[in-house]
């Protein structure tokens, strides 16, 4: 990973039965402690950009209320039929497993 602006990460997503999907995220925007920014495509396993499938432009935003972090998260597609698609491919169920393993991974850190 390289975490800066014009920085990538590329990833591997494995599946319960052992089916492999890549993606790669390309960093727009780093406000420490603030705001963080990236596009994110699919790729194939040599990171070459799947176009067939949609990229997404996310933000995440930090807030500081009452001594708890707040984070905004933002999801911006070109058209609806992209979220369709993503929705199909089973992108709630899986962000909604990954904040619920923040969540968990989280309420395990002592203050």
């Amino acid at each position: 990973m390289d975490f800066r602006v014009g920085g990538k990460r590329f990833y591997a997503m494995v599946s319960a039965e052992g089916q492999e999907n890549y993606g790669i995220q390309e960093y727009t925007a780093i406000t420490p402690k603030t705001n963080l920014q990236w596009t994110s495509s699919f790729t194939d396993k040599d990171g070459n950009i799947n176009t067939q499938l949609p990229t997404s432009n996310w933000e995440l935003n930090f807030s500081e209320q009452n001594g708890i972090t707040k984070v905004s998260i933002t999801i911006k597609h070109k058209t609806l039929a992209n979220i369709e698609m993503l929705i199909q491919m089973g992108f709630k169920e899986g962000f909604t497993m990954t904040l619920n393993e923040l969540e968990d991974l989280l309420s395990h850190i002592k203050r």
